[in-house]
């Protein structure tokens, strides 16, 4: 009989036992992206612990640095956990780990596909999918007309994507600035409010997408 595995090394073939892979991205990895990640992630656990796994890189990314103090306070403020972070650089390896690619910019999503074309319906700026999902929402109730609650989740947000993508015609921003959070880096406690601003919404967006289709 073979040895057991220790906790966290199990492996399997079948997707739907896995967790659902979530990647945030911006520039240095240490003010928005880490925001994004650790709410959603906290979001997530509450609507189904273990089903998801929320982790983020970046672009340019200040390598094993914290979250910034101010980034770290709305987390906080949110009711995440900023503690245990460090700044990771976007590899391909890190992308082919993902199952939806959200940044925090435009050009973040272009820098992924550069690296990774492959992932074209897979990528998008956290503000625009948060418009898609509530297109989606409008649309068809989120499910393509499935109406069991029972509905396997790790298919539901395996599809999500490429669902997401269809309607993306229709979840178009008045303005190409309106799909960006602003990066707050070094511009003091203003842009650190407007960040929140614009990406708090989007998370909320998110994390109730995923309470009403768990």
């Amino acid at each position: 009989m073979p040895p057991p595995r220790a906790p966290g090394t199990e492996t399997s073939n079948d997707p739907s036992l896995l967790p659902i892979r979530i990647l945030t991205v911006c520039t240095g990895n240490i003010c928005r992206s880490p925001v994004a990640e650790r709410l959603l992630q906290a979001g997530l656990d509450q609507v189904k612990p273990g089903a998801f796994r929320v982790r983020s890189a970046g672009t340019r990314a200040m390598v094993g640095d914290p979250v910034q103090p101010l980034s770290a306070g709305i987390i906080s403020t949110y009711g995440g956990t900023p503690e245990g972070f460090a700044a990771r650089q976007l590899t391909p390896a890190i992308l082919r780990d993902a199952d939806l690619v959200l940044t925090m910019a435009a050009r973040h999503r272009g820098e992924v596909l550069q690296l990774d074309p492959s992932l074209l319906k897979r990528t998008f700026t956290i503000r625009e999918f948060a418009r898609m999902l509530e297109v989606l929402e409008e649309r068809d109730g989120g499910r393509d007309g499935d109406p069991s609650p029972a509905a396997d989740l790790a298919a539901l947000w395996r599809g999500l994507p490429a669902r997401a993508a269809s309607v993306r015609h229709l979840a178009l921003a008045p303005d190409a600035a309106d799909n960006d959070v602003v990066d707050p880096y070094r511009r003091g406690e203003d842009a650190y409010r407007q960040m929140e601003d614009e990406l708090s919404p989007a998370i909320l967006t998110i994390l109730r997408f995923a309470r009403v289709h768990s």
